[in-house]
């Protein structure tokens, strides 16, 4: 199955997409209302607005750095997933989301890297916790608001991973745990994106890994922003070697190019008779 991700209501409808997510809530805190011919994409604990608007949602780590576009290796800014105010407004979009579609999929959950975070709410939660291991008190915390989410959503539940398989790095880094998260989860989305994909064999390692690493099926989404046509077959061709489906992201006219072209050199290389 091919599908696409986009912000575009009139992208969803296209018939070269075998599924469709449409973002509902993205990184920069932008909303939009849920739409049934998509599946709605929230961005958890990912949101640019409301980081600025209230700086004291932001995750710090131990030396005081909050987890912002200020600082290295962040695109957008987080908020900590212990803040129970900003967690019950994304429930309450989970729940507007599902009364249109039943699937939904969640964005951008877990904890921006592994030294946060140090704010005086997590570190008075942890010491209050029956955890003696940080990261696992992390995980839980996690696990719980996905199971919070499970609770709301009817049909599927798809949630995206950080795309590095290595064992316990997506728990060291997030705070995700696998196994607790594949009781509530259906399927699972890897992006591996690349501006280019020039080359494909380490996608092919990335996706070979979480193929290895999880109980539940998982789908891979490529980056399609002008991507050259040919080189996106190639990434697409790969990823379903491994993925449940391929996932174009966020641009839907390049994306139906490139699986009209799949299509057609598929029937040129059709013989039919002796």
């Amino acid at each position: 199955m091919y599908g696409v991700v986009t912000r575009n209501e009139e992208e969803l409808a296209w018939s070269e997409f075998d599924r469709a997510f449409y973002e509902v809530k993205d990184v920069t805190g932008r909303a939009a209302e849920p739409v049934s011919e998509g599946i709605s994409m929230i961005s958890c604990f990912g949101d640019n607005a409301a980081a600025e608007g209230n700086p004291d949602l932001v995750p710090v780590s131990e030396d005081g750095q909050p987890a912002t576009r200020e600082r290295r290796y962040f695109d957008w800014d987080y908020v900590c997933p212990t803040r129970d105010d900003y967690r019950e407004g994304l429930l309450e979009i989970v729940d507007d989301a599902a009364a249109v579609t039943p699937d939904v999929r969640l964005d951008d959950v877990g904890f921006p890297r592994p030294e946060y975070c140090h704010c005086d709410r997590c570190e008075r939660r942890f010491e209050a916790s029956e955890f003696d291991d940080w990261f696992a008190w992390r995980a839980d915390v996690i696990t719980e608001f996905v199971r919070e989410a499970r609770e709301r959503v009817p049909g599927d539940l798809y949630l995206t991973l950080y795309p590095d398989p290595y064992p316990g790095h997506v728990h060291e880094r997030a705070g995700l745990d696998l196994d607790a998260l594949a009781e509530y989860v259906d399927e699972f989305v890897v992006p591996i994106y690349d501006m280019a994909y020039t080359t494909t064999y380490w996608l092919e390692i990335i996706a070979s890994g979480f193929s290895d690493a999880l109980e539940k099926p998982f789908s891979v989404e490529l980056y399609a922003v002008d991507v050259d046509i040919d080189n996106l077959i190639d990434a697409a061709e790969v990823a379903a070697e491994y993925g449940e489906s391929v996932l174009f992201g966020y641009d839907a006219s390049n994306a139906r190019a490139t699986l009209r072209r799949m299509n057609a050199d598929r029937r040129e290389g059709e013989e039919f008779g002796a």
